[in-house]
């Protein structure tokens, strides 16, 4: 039964990642994404945001009711302290509480009384009318991305385009408190951040030049690797260690992407070069099954007993990241002496 539920946290990690094979064959261009830095020209209300799309989004006054039809973009909502009255919610699973709600933010949302509105893939258009939202938030690609309905929602309240698989989450965040007047939280989260790394950065003193691979780990399947340029690498290079980039020449993503390479089985050995490797939304049993590969019996991290399993990591935000950190601060049990590279 464990083995199962394990099974299906790794599936819905693979979900949320595969945001290159969902059925979003319109998603902006990279050159709309260039411009797309939801800008704020004037420091009150009305104010107009450039979105993904490239179009001026005008929101008339400060949002009180904003729906989210993005699960992976409501918790960086959330931590803004923002006034989120529903959200498209994900398929039941270890990484979700009985709403569909993702783990890391879940009691948040139940505080603030947010309506699990439908799952992804079930959109409802009823359902957001009928929240009379004043702000709804579209993700622009990925099993969670309503762009084909785009047009629909923008007749029922301003709508804004987002792609969070090429923004860190730190500037997605500070995107949508331009656009929610949320400034202050974005800043004191920033700060919180900032303030735990640089304590973690010292306490745990990872010499120069250790590298790590990160990734969530489907054996004999496609497995999502960290680039260095992602969100997850941001913050990991941050407390001391150089991510290592995995080749290009086995990822399979059909769209280019600057957070993760989902990479072919066959190439995952050649991969995960780093001395250390950390398990995205793991447990013991998924790290040993890691551990035991035999394909992957030579890599670094096996062959010198440094393997991490990380729990409910799997979408970088304020909440996620806490717990990444929390796991630094508390469970991480350091490096084998003979990892660490010498100054």
């Amino acid at each position: 039964m464990h083995s199962s539920l394990s099974k299906t946290a790794a599936l819905l990690l693979t979900c949320f990642l595969a945001l290159s094979l969902g059925a979003c064959t319109s998603a902006p261009t990279p050159a709309a994404r260039e411009a797309s830095t939801a800008t704020v020209e004037a420091d009150g209300w009305p104010r107009m945001v450039t979105d993904e799309t490239g179009d001026l989004i005008k929101i008339p006054s400060k949002p009180k009711r904003i729906v989210s039809t993005s699960v992976s973009v409501t918790g960086t909502l959330l931590s803004l302290d923002t006034p989120v009255v529903g959200t498209a919610v994900a398929p039941q699973s270890p990484a979700t509480d009985k709403h569909g709600f993702l783990g890391q933010w879940a009691d948040v949302a139940s505080k603030h009384s947010v309506d699990a509105l439908y799952e992804i893939g079930s959109f409802d258009l009823e359902a957001i009318r009928d929240r009379k939202p004043d702000l709804i938030l579209v993700s622009a690609s990925g099993a969670d991305s309503e762009l084909e309905h785009l047009d629909q929602l923008r007749d029922i309240a301003p709508t804004l385009l987002v792609d969070y698989t090429v923004e860190q989450w730190t500037s997605l965040s500070a995107d949508l408190a331009k656009a929610t007047g949320a400034e202050a939280a974005s800043t004191r989260n920033n700060e919180i951040i900032k303030q735990r790394v640089a304590s973690l950065k010292q306490s745990l003193a990872i010499s120069s030049g250790t590298t790590a691979s990160i990734l969530s780990y489907h054996q004999g399947n496609i497995s999502p690797v960290a680039q260095s340029t992602g969100p997850h690498a941001q913050l990991f290079e941050a407390l001391g260690f150089t991510v290592v980039d995995p080749p290009e020449e086995f990822d399979t993503s059909t769209q280019e992407r600057e957070d993760f390479s989902f990479t072919s089985y066959d190439g995952l050995a050649k991969s995960l070069s780093g001395d250390a490797a950390f398990l995205l939304s793991s447990d013991p049993e998924i790290s040993e099954q890691f551990s035991s590969d035999e394909s992957l019996a030579h890599i670094p991290s096996i062959r010198q007993g440094n393997v991490f399993a990380l729990q409910e990591s799997f979408l970088m935000d304020f909440y996620s990241a806490q717990k990444i950190l929390d796991y630094f601060e508390n469970d991480f049990p350091g490096l084998k002496p003979e990892t660490q590279t010498q100054d």
